[in-house]
């Protein structure tokens, strides 16, 4: 069976796109009408914007989102047996098994984008990925620091990304340090995504959510909140809901997809981040 992922901020380049843009007329059309939504001009930050820009919430989540759409648009024979989708990610995903319009998927986006970024600018919050420690040791030093700092991406066995204020995560970093951690490594990002600091922005992002018409996905998708096969459109949307807030529950879906029947993993997406992070589960837990 064939599972196809999806991956979230972390993915983007400088000059993203180009390639899609000359290869196919669907491509352009798409681009073309991801400018006329947005009110500017996308395709031009993607093509031609600087890394700093890029990486701007606003900006990254939208280029991996049209990045990953058209390119499971142009892909020839996309049939997947499953889904998933890395946090971001989940929203190309349910766009590509038309779950709902590449239109609605676009908005939903920039809103979503927008409030988290809107956050960012006046929580000073991150994230670090931990190597080298069990969970519940990780989860256990987060718990006890007074501040705000939690588990946001369970990706792999000794890989897990935490997020929280500022002053918090420095201290749980420097703990983790103390006790083993083999390698600390800050993401580029200033908020501290899928954890309670995000919750402005879930409230106002269901009410949107809730505008919007969702389908019945036509094969099952794995999702962050609860690393379960879904495919009813209810429990999608507040599945989809609760992300912003939920850790990503990545190593625990690859897990149920592979006990489902997956055999092949093919990302959907610019670069291969979440190939290394799928085939690191099946070497540490599966032994294949």
């Amino acid at each position: 069976m064939k599972a196809y992922i999806f991956p979230g901020q972390g993915s983007q380049y400088m000059g993203m796109g180009k390639d899609l843009y000359n290869f196919s007329n669907l491509a352009k059309k798409l681009f073309q009408l991801s400018d006329d939504i947005l009110g500017f001009h996308m395709k031009n930050i993607m093509f031609n914007g600087s890394m700093e820009v890029l990486k701007k919430t606003k900006y990254t989540q939208l280029a991996i989102y049209i990045y990953s759409v058209i390119k499971a648009k142009i892909l020839d024979n996309f049939n997947p047996d499953m889904v998933a989708g890395h946090s971001l990610g989940e929203l190309s995903a349910l766009t590509a098994i038309n779950v709902f319009s590449f239109e609605d998927g676009l908005i939903l986006v920039d809103k979503r984008a927008s409030l988290m970024q809107e956050i960012c600018e006046y929580i000073h919050g991150g994230m670090a990925v931990i190597f080298g420690l069990e969970d519940e040791i990780i989860e256990k030093v987060c718990k006890e620091d007074n501040g705000i700092v939690v588990p946001s991406n369970y990706n792999s066995p000794g890989q897990l990304v935490i997020s929280g204020e500022e002053k918090s995560l420095k201290r749980v970093c420097q703990s983790l340090k103390k006790i083993g951690a083999k390698r600390i490594l800050r993401l580029p990002v200033h908020g501290a995504f899928h954890s309670p600091i995000m919750e402005p922005a879930k409230q106002k992002l269901s009410k949107f959510i809730e505008k919007i018409s969702f389908k019945d996905s036509q094969c099952p998708i794995y999702q962050n909140v609860t690393a379960k096969s879904v495919t009813k459109s209810n429990d999608i949307k507040k599945n989809l809901i609760e992300q912003l807030t939920s850790p990503v529950k990545w190593k625990q879906l690859i897990e149920n997809m592979i006990d489902n029947g997956a055999v092949s993993f093919i990302e959907v997406g610019p670069g291969n981040i979440l190939q290394g992070i799928t085939k690191n589960i099946f070497n540490k837990i599966y032994k294949k």
